[in-house]
C-alpha cells in the first residue's frame, strides 16, 4: 500500500481515544471526550484532517467501547485510509500499537491521543525524534500556564517499528510501566523532547477549559467563520456573521460566538469562552471562563462559571453553577441523544434545527410561550400550595394514627423517616424535576376520586390499612393533578416509595408472624450447632448451656425486614444502575434482613452464656439489633461491587475492526 514519505520517512499514525468516563464527569459518560467540540468541531475530527493535510495517509483510531458511535461521528478525510479498532478489554497503550499495525511494519508510529486541541505539526515531531537518534520518543508539553503542569507529558509518542519487539504478543501492556522499563532493561536508546506550544490534551471539565483557553488565548485566526470583532467594552472576540449580541451586553475576551447565537441585553460573558451554535443566553444573566454547546439556552439572571453546558441543555432562570459539567438527558433514548449530539458539530444552523429541533416553537423559548408557562408554573405553584393545606387538614386524623404507630411500634419506626428520605431523594433530583414542563392533567381528578374511594371504603368497613394507603394515593393524584404527567413520570418511583412508611396490614402482619418466629428459631439453633454448642429447643426457647433464650414475637425479623426495605429503597433510587440490578438489589433485602436477624439472635444467645446479669443481658439483647445496621449496608455495598464486576466484562476477549473507510 502507498505511504507517503515525510522527510524521509514513511509515517503511520494510531489514535487512542481510551475508555469511557462511568460517573466522574456526567458528560463525559454521556459523550466521550474525542467527540467534545472545539470552536465547533469535534476534537478527534479537528486532529484528522490536521494529520491529512500534515501528509498523513494511514491512520488507526483505538478505542475501548466507542467504536460504532466515533465511526459513525467522524467525516473521513478522502486522504485518508483510516481504520475504527475496538478493544474490548483494556489493553494499554503500547497493547494498542500492537494491535494496530502487527509485528511487522516498516512504518515510523506516531501515537497521539484523540482529545488533544491544538495538534502538533508532524514535521517537528519527526525532528525531534531523529536529533534524539532514540527508537522511541516521549514528547513533553512546554511550561504550562492555566494552572496545568510544567513540563507534563503529552501522551505523544514516536515510535520506530523496532519497539514492538518488546511489546508481549497479547494482554495489558502500559508504555510508561512497561514498554519504556522494557526498552531500557534492553538497552535500546528513549528519548524526551519538548514540544512548541501545548496540544491541550483534556481526559474532564477541567483540562478541557483549560485547553480551550489557552488555544483562544493563543490562536491568531480561528476558521473562516470567524471574524474579529471590535467592542468598546471588550478585548478579543471573534463573532459568527449570523450572532446576535445586543449593544448592551458586555464581553470580555477572549470569545468565540457562533452562528445562530443570541446574546440579549444586559448579559456578561467572561473569556475564556466559547458560545456555540444558535446557544441562547437571556438578558442580566453571566458566562465566566465557560463552554456553552450547540443549542443550550441559559434563562434570566443565571450565573455559570467555570462550567460545560451540555447539548440543548436548558437552564432555568435565576440559577447559579459553578465548576460543574452539566448533561444532556433525555428519557429513555440515550445513544439517540448522543448520535443526535454528534450530528449538531458537523451541520448547519438550518439543518441543526431540522435534525434536533424537531418542534423549534417549544424549545426556542420565545418571549410569548415563555411568558404563558411562567404563568402557568405559577398557577400549579400556588394551586399546589392550597391543595397541600387542603389535604393535610382533611388528612390529619391518618397522619395522627401513622405518628401513634411509628411511635409504639417497633417493627413500623422506621417509616417516620421515610418522608424525610423522600424529600432527599427529590431534592438530589431537583435539576431535572426542574427540567419539566408544568401542564396540568385532568386525568389527575379521576385519579383523586380513585384514592377517595379506597379511603372511604376503609372508613365504612373499619380497614385502617385502606385508609393510610389512600393518603399516599390522593398525594399522588395532586401531583399528577397540578403539574401534569412529565413532572409525575419524574417523581413516581419516589411516591411509590412513600409506601414504606405505612404499615402492613394487621392480617399480613398476623400471617407472617408465627413463620418467620419460627425460622429465627430454627436458623439460630443451626448456627450454634454449627458452631459446637449443645443446644435444645422447646417451641421458641433455645436452651444453650446454662442459659435460655426465648425468641419472642419481637425477635421474628419484622422489624429488620421493614428497615431494610426502606434502606434498599433509597439505595436503589440514588444509585446509578441498570434496572434490573435495582431489581436484585430490592429482592435482596428480604434475604439479607432475615441472615442478619439471625446473626443477632446466635449472638445475643452467645453472649447469654458468658454474661449472667440481667442488665448486662438486656443490653445485649436492646442495642444488638442496632449492631446490624452496618453489616446489612456492609452486604448491599458487597452486592453492588459484585454486579459492577459481573456487567463490565465483554463479550469477546479479541480486538474486533468495526470499519473501514478509504479512498480508491
Amino acid at each position: 500500500m502507498h505511504k507517503r514519505s515525510i522527510n524521509g520517512y514513511n509515517v503511520e499514525a494510531i489514535i487512542l481515544v481510551g475508555s469511557r468516563d462511568f460517573g466522574r464527569c456526567p458528560v463525559a459518560t454521556r459523550l466521550p471526550t474525542a467527540l467534545w467540540p472545539v470552536a465547533g468541531e469535534p476534537a478527534l475530527q479537528r486532529l484528522l484532517n490536521h494529520l491529512a493535510k500534515e501528509g498523513i495517509r494511514r491512520v488507526t483510531i483505538c478505542s475501548n467501547g466507542d467504536g460504532s458511535l466515533l465511526a459513525e461521528s467522524i467525516e473521513a478525510n478522502k486522504g485518508l485510509k483510516l481504520k475504527f479498532l475496538h478493544e474490548p478489554l483494556p489493553v494499554g497503550p503500547a497493547g494498542c500499537i500492537r494491535d494496530a499495525v502487527g509485528f511487522e511494519t516498516g512504518a515510523l508510529l506516531l501515537v497521539l491521543p484523540a482529545s488533544i486541541v491544538r495538534p502538533p505539526k508532524i514535521d517537528a515531531l519527526i525532528k525531534a525524534h531523529r536529533d534524539g537518534q532514540s527508537c522511541l520518543t516521549v514528547m513533553l508539553n512546554p511550561n504550562q500556564r492555566n494552572g496545568q503542569s510544567m513540563g507534563q507529558a503529552a501522551d505523544i509518542y514516536i515510535c520506530n517499528p523496532g519497539i514492538l519487539e518488546h511489546i508481549p504478543k497479547e494482554g495489558y501492556f502500559d508504555i510508561k510501566e512497561g514498554l519504556i522499563p522494557e526498552m531500557l532493561r534492553a538497552g535500546r536508546s528513549v528519548h524526551a523532547a519538548r514540544l512548541p506550544y501545548s496540544v491541550g490534551h483534556f481526559r474532564d471539565r477541567q483540562e478541557y477549559l483549560h485547553a480551550v483557553a489557552d488555544y483562544l488565548e493563543n490562536t491568531p485566526k480561528l476558521d473562516s467563520d470567524f471574524a474579529l470583532h471590535k467592542r468598546t467594552n471588550s478585548q478579543t472576540v471573534w463573532m459568527a456573521a449570523s450572532a446576535k449580541v445586543d449593544t448592551s451586553a458586555r464581553l470580555y475576551g477572549p470569545v468565540a460566538i457562533m452562528d445562530g447565537a443570541c446574546i440579549s441585553k444586559s448579559a456578561v460573558v467572561i473569556g475564556p469562552a466559547i458560545v456555540g451554535r444558535n446557544v441562547i443566553i437571556r438578558e442580566g444573566s453571566v458566562v465566566v471562563n465557560s463552554a456553552l454547546w450547540d443549542d443550550a439556552y441559559v434563562g434570566p439572571n443565571c450565573q455559570i462559571q467555570q462550567c460545560i453546558v451540555d447539548y440543548r441543555v436548558a437552564v432555568s432562570r435565576n440559577t447559579v453553577v459553578e465548576e460543574e459539567s452539566i448533561p444532556f438527558k433525555a428519557e429513555g433514548v440515550l445513544q439517540t441523544s448522543v448520535n443526535k449530539a454528534v450530528v449538531v458539530m458537523r451541520n448547519s444552523a438550518s439543518k441543526l434545527r431540522h435534525t434536533l429541533q424537531p418542534q423549534p416553537d417549544k424549545i426556542n423559548h420565545k418571549p410569548p410561550s415563555r411568558a404563558q408557562s411562567h404563568k402557568i408554573e405559577l398557577a400549579a405553584w400556588l394551586g399546589s400550595g392550597l391543595a397541600l393545606i387542603a389535604f393535610l387538614w382533611s388528612y390529619w386524623p391518618g397522619f395522627v394514627d401513622l405518628w401513634n404507630i411509628w411511635q409504639r411500634s417497633d417493627e413500623y419506626s422506621c417509616g417516620l423517616l421515610v418522608p424525610f428520605l423522600a424529600v432527599y431523594i427529590l431534592w438530589s433530583r431537583r435539576h431535572d424535576i426542574a427540567r419539566c414542563r408544568i401542564r396540568p392533567s385532568i386525568w389527575g381528578i379521576f385519579a383523586f376520586l380513585a384514592a377517595q374511594a379506597i379511603r372511604l371504603f376503609g372508613l365504612f368497613f373499619m380497614y385502617g390499612s385502606a385508609q393510610r394507603l389512600s393518603i399516599v394515593l390522593s398525594f399522588a393524584a395532586l401531583v399528577l393533578l397540578l403539574f401534569g404527567w412529565e413532572l409525575f413520570q419524574k417523581v413516581s418511583t419516589t411516591l411509590l416509595f412513600l409506601c414504606l412508611m405505612l404499615p402492613w396490614p394487621q392480617k399480613v402482619h398476623t400471617a407472617l408472624s408465627l413463620p418467620l418466629q419460627d425460622w429465627a428459631t430454627t436458623s439460630a439453633v443451626f448456627c450454634l450447632e454449627a458452631l459446637g454448642y449443645e443446644v435444645t429447643r422447646e417451641g421458641h426457647i433455645i436452651d444453650i448451656g446454662p442459659a435460655s433464650v426465648a425468641v419472642a414475637e419481637a425477635c421474628t425479623g419484622l422489624r429488620m425486614i421493614t428497615a431494610f426495605f426502606v434502606i434498599s429503597g433509597l439505595v436503589v433510587l440514588i444509585v446509578e444502575r441498570a434496572w434490573w440490578e435495582k431489581v436484585v438489589i430490592l429482592a435482596s433485602s428480604l434475604p439479607i434482613a432475615l441472615l442478619c436477624n439471625t446473626v443477632r439472635l446466635t449472638a445475643t444467645a452467645l453472649a447469654f452464656t458468658v454474661v449472667s446479669s440481667s442488665a448486662s443481658r438486656a443490653i445485649f439483647h436492646d442495642y444488638g439489633g442496632y449492631t446490624m445496621m452496618p453489616l446489612a449496608l456492609g452486604v448491599v455495598v458487597a452486592e453492588l461491587w459484585v454486579l459492577m464486576k459481573l456487567t463490565t466484562l465483554p463479550e469477546k476477549a479479541e480486538a474486533i475492526i468495526i470499519t473501514s473507510r478509504s479512498s480508491n
